[in-house]
């Protein structure tokens, strides 16, 4: 079992930066990607980013030229710098990791932390 502790949500203006970062433990050996899911209240977890263990990435088109994702595999962690944030990026933002046989979606998540964009 892979746990997973994010950090570094909270309130921002519109076109500020933030950094999220999430700290992976336990069964970690196995991790084959790493990623950062948002659900924003009334709408359904959507994928933010992907990065996988030789450092391929996925993002979202929503995200694509504002967010970057990164992972260091030394110390186990990810983190996603957010730039030029806009109101509709407020959600719950969530890190996941799986297993390269477990299904996107599927896997460990943390238990999530808020990001606010707002004036």
């Amino acid at each position: 079992q892979v746990q997973l502790v994010e950090s570094g949500g909270g309130l921002v203006q519109p076109g500020g930066s933030l950094r999220l970062s999430c700290a992976a433990s336990g069964s970690i050996f196995n991790i084959y990607v790493m990623g950062w899911y948002r659900q924003a209240p009334g709408k359904q977890r959507e994928l933010v980013a992907a990065i996988t263990s030789d450092g391929s990435t996925t993002y979202a088109a929503s995200v694509k030229g504002r967010f970057t994702i990164s992972r260091d595999n030394t110390k186990n962690t990810m983190s996603l710098q957010m730039s030029s944030l806009e109101p509709e990026d407020t959600a719950v933002y969530y890190c996941n990791s799986r297993r390269i046989t477990d299904p996107p979606g599927a896997g460990s998540w943390g238990q999530g932390t808020q990001v606010t964009v707002s004036s």
